[in-house]
């Protein structure tokens, strides 16, 4: 059975185990993969990021490759605990606007006790309430990104207004370990909501996965493993309420393009098996050397890819949302006050 479905693909830029660290060239550095992945026309990158050891802040870093790309979606890894909700979400806004609609973020915990004593704040709680909280934070987050109506900003002169401050709205949120008030200090995303990843491969983040992401990230050693997988995360997001046709599932695959087995064309093949055979949305693809293995991939297996029609030759539209077929929301409380 093959798919009509639209394929999905992404990224990881990081230095894998043993690469350099950060130094110089870091900015450079990311930039070029950047830009290789959008000459392939990827949907998006991820550049990960944890507090568990030392090396440039990614969302700092995909800010810096915002103004040198123009198309492929950013997203790096934000870490939800120990760190400020409110804080979080104005980031990422920041990150879309720089981007002109691209910014997404993968959400992340951080579980250890060494992380917990370099903030010296709390103890870190189990796993299990680490991802409750990030639902939190990626709920209050929404909250917050819609709290400033579309057109809340009037810039005014004559009179010196900036804002239509009843389009301003109060998110008044209490969750089990934060509150916020709101509204935001930044101005409604150009995504409305900046797209939401979630790294499902754990056990722990996949309610959180299903209730709150756009994008979910898995791992299976099987094309039934994933699609099983797939079909639990649906089930779950319709039990959230969310419908499951915006919900993307992209296996997260370690590749090495210059080994093993048949480089660029192999990959070619289980890509295009897998995605056809309704396993997974796409792919995640988590490059040994990403300097190479991207070069590769762009000149081989997506071009593969295209000849047999099954991934985009160009970008169709601007925006990550666009990418992935996702539809801009309507801010909450816009809804709400045009029914009330």
């Amino acid at each position: 059975m093959t798919s009509t479905r639209p394929l999905h693909l992404a990224a990881e830029l990081a230095p894998g185990s043993g690469r350099p660290g950060p130094g110089p060239d870091t900015a450079a550095r990311t930039v070029a993969l950047a830009r290789l992945a959008e000459a392939a026309a990827l949907d998006f990158v991820t550049h990960d990021d944890s507090f568990a050891r030392p090396g440039l802040d990614a969302l700092a870093v995909l800010a810096r490759v915002a103004p040198e790309t123009r198309f492929v979606g950013l997203v790096p890894t934000v870490t939800t605990t120990h760190t400020e909700p409110f804080h979080v979400q104005a980031a990422v806004a920041t990150l879309d606007w720089v981007s002109r609609g691209r910014a997404g973020w993968r959400i992340e915990v951080s579980p250890t006790g060494a992380e917990a004593r370099l903030f010296g704040r709390r103890p870190a709680p189990p796993t299990a309430e680490l991802w409750q909280e990030a639902g939190e934070v990626a709920e209050v987050s929404r909250k917050l990104w819609d709290s400033w109506e579309d057109d809340a900003e009037i810039r005014d002169v004559a009179t010196g207004r900036f804002v239509d401050r009843r389009k301003l709205h109060h998110v008044d949120f209490q969750g089990a370990t934060f509150s916020v008030k709101g509204p935001s200090i930044v101005p409604r995303p150009p995504q409305g909501n900046p797209v939401t990843v979630v790294d499902a491969t754990r056990p722990a983040a996949r309610d959180t996965a299903a209730h709150h992401a756009d994008v979910v990230l898995i791992r299976a050693s099987s094309a039934e493993e994933a699609a099983a997988l797939r079909a639990e995360l649906h089930r779950t997001a319709r039990a959230h309420g969310r419908d499951p046709g915006q919900l993307r599932v992209l296996l997260s695959l370690t590749v090495d393009l210059d080994a093993y087995e048949g480089g660029p064309g192999a990959l070619a093949e289980l890509i295009a098996g897998w995605h056809g055979g309704g396993a997974v949305d796409g792919f995640h693809l988590v490059p040994t050397v990403p300097e190479r293995d991207l070069e590769l991939f762009a000149a081989g297996t997506a071009i593969r890819l295209r000849d047999r029609g099954l991934f985009r030759t160009a970008y169709e539209g601007a925006t990550l949302r666009d990418h992935l077929g996702l539809a801009r929301p309507v801010s909450q409380y816009a809804t709400t006050a045009a029914s009330a």
